[in-house]
């Protein structure tokens, strides 16, 4: 994955049935369920590759939080990328932090104000 690509995408949503039959009928998804600590992740796939996820809003403990694709970007040092932010007139939302076998990963805020997640792929 190379830096500043679109790396993954996820939707946050309450009824996450609803939204994996209707992505399965209108894009052709297939869903594969994983479970997290906090309760279950879908990966969704279109011929066979993972496409996107699908994740309960409830699981993520954040009072108020409406539904939401989040875009997760590629970048190659998630660490200097956070420390660079507020100069650019970013604000680092959420620190980096590691998920094993995907990535580092922390939540922007632009200087626009809209969030998006970015991420150091795990290798491989």
């Amino acid at each position: 994955m190379s830096h500043g690509s679109i790396h993954w995408s996820e939707l946050c949503c309450q009824n996450v049935d609803a939204a994996k039959a209707y992505y399965a009928q209108t894009c052709g998804w297939t869903m594969a369920d994983m479970p997290m600590p906090t309760g279950t992740y879908t990966v969704c796939s279109l011929n066979d590759q993972p496409v996107a996820g699908i994740m309960d809003i409830a699981e993520l403990d954040v009072p108020d939080m409406m539904p939401h694709w989040m875009t997760y970007l590629a970048v190659d040092d998630i660490d200097k990328v956070c420390a660079d932010a507020p100069a650019g007139g970013a604000t680092v939302m959420r620190a980096p932090f590691d998920v094993p076998g995907v990535g580092r990963i922390a939540m922007i805020k632009d200087p626009g104000g809209a969030v998006v997640g970015m991420m150091t792929p795990a290798a491989g």
